[in-house]
């Protein structure tokens, strides 16, 4: 079983991440924000990873920190859990509509960071979030990861839609790129020899 955990302490916040990749979408999310503990659910859901994460955050000054850092983990906890990525499809692709909004996610376990986010809420705020925030979390993911990460949303009116939307896209692809392809169980997915 590919599975992890990561404790990240800091001044900012305290992180326990767990993950199960050969899961069947089990959850435990506590973040201490309500919408964003709903985003996690469902990247759990719909990647079949089982996740457990345990955020305490100075979400006193704001989310920032604890939004992150919650990136950052989750990506320590899948790369570790890939180990050197041997048999996986590597490359993710999947577009998830959501009522009125449209969005797609590609995704590449590169060994490069690059985020693409071509994502455009008109509002501030998704309940107590500031939608910025979203950025920062899947800039933190690629950083740690070290993937490409292409996400945009082509249509929406509901801000709540359009980024849900974009993290079932998400999680979606994540689901076929780090599946294992019977055909190449021991060898790593490039021509390089190293991911």
């Amino acid at each position: 079983m590919r599975q992890a955990k990561i404790n990240r302490n800091t001044k900012e916040t305290q992180i326990f991440c767990e993950v199960n990749l050969d899961g069947t979408g089990q959850s435990d999310i506590k973040t201490g924000i309500g919408f964003f503990d709903h985003m996690l659910e469902i990247f759990s859901n719909h990647s079949l990873v089982d996740l457990k994460m345990e955020a305490k955050g100075d979400i006193h000054v704001d989310f920032h920190h604890t939004i992150e850092d919650c990136g950052l983990s989750l990506a320590q906890a899948i790369n570790k859990s890939l180990g050197e990525k041997k048999g996986i499809r590597r490359y993710g692709f999947f577009y998830v509509p959501m009522d009125d909004s449209l969005s797609r996610c590609v995704i590449d376990f590169s060994g490069r960071p690059e985020l693409i986010w071509k994502v455009n809420i008109d509002h501030k705020k998704i309940g107590e979030i500031e939608t910025e925030l979203f950025y920062e979390f899947f800039k933190a993911f690629v950083n740690e990861s070290k993937c490409n990460l292409h996400i945009e949303n082509f249509y929406g009116k509901n801000s709540h839609h359009i980024i849900e939307s974009c993290f079932k896209s998400f999680s979606r692809s994540l689901k076929q790129a780090i599946e294992i392809d019977s055909r190449i169980v021991n060898i790593i997915p490039s021509s390089k020899g190293i991911l």
